[in-house]
């Protein structure tokens, strides 16, 4: 058995992903899903894990930095963002821009969260597209009512209707019903880069690089496929 650190945000693949690699190699996983952040700093203090799959290149890299990775950082996904509303109470928001408007309330994730960096770029985007992108940037920021630990902590609060408005991952929004999206314009949107890596602290090394070359290979990518993730252009070997 291996022992996963994966994003919050792929909680469901990896419900999938796990028993497929168990029947095609024997080798089962055991899977802990937050924050990539915390994951990460989880693995700085010497917590265990073979293999970390982050949401970001960000957190990963950071690893390489201080010397906690065994090889290289491998992206293996993409995923593009989404603007999402209560399916109960859709009408608060119809539209991008009205994000900055006055008494919206927003649920975001904590600073740090991959989705929160993924999140400013989106909005620094949209208010290129406003006569005063200043104002919209600090309109959207008063608006923000709530911070989460993690991503998937924003969409079911946004779910239950106790929040008008949230970015979160476009697999997050296609996974719960519960969820109406907004349209993003054209040249708006943002592609999440997710990476993964082996730490240093692996018990078991050459089974976690085996698992994400797997993820990252033909099986793996279909089963990202199926909930909405999207190749990406692997890195440097």
């Amino acid at each position: 058995m291996i022992s996963a650190f994966v994003a919050a945000s792929l909680r469901d693949v990896m419900a999938a992903a796990g028993p497929a690699y168990a029947d095609a190699t024997g080798v089962r996983i055991e899977t802990s899903a937050d924050a990539s952040t915390a994951l990460r700093v989880q693995i700085e203090q010497g917590a265990e894990a073979d293999v970390f799959l982050s949401a970001d290149t960000l957190n990963p890299d950071a690893l390489v930095a201080g010397g906690l990775v065994v090889g290289r950082v491998v992206p293996f996904a993409g995923n593009e963002l989404a603007i999402v509303v209560p399916k109960a109470n859709p009408g608060a928001v119809r539209s991008a821009l009205d994000l900055s408007r006055r008494g919206l309330k927003i649920v975001a994730a904590g600073d740090g969260v991959p989705i929160s960096g993924y999140a400013e770029t989106l909005v620094h985007n949209l208010a290129g597209q406003t006569p005063d992108p200043a104002g919209f940037i600090a309109a959207y920021a008063a608006n923000i009512v709530s911070r989460e630990d993690n991503v998937k902590a924003v969409a079911t609060k946004i779910a239950l209707g106790e929040g008008d408005a949230a970015i979160v991952y476009a697999t997050d929004a296609v996974a719960d019903p519960s969820l109406v999206v907004i349209p993003i314009p054209d040249g708006s949107n943002v592609l999440a880069t997710y990476a993964g890596v082996v730490p240093t602290t692996s018990r078991a090394p050459s089974l976690g690089r085996a698992f994400l070359d797997w993820l990252a290979g033909a099986p793996g990518q279909a089963i990202l496929a199926r909930f909405g993730f999207v190749p990406v252009l692997p890195g440097p070997s």
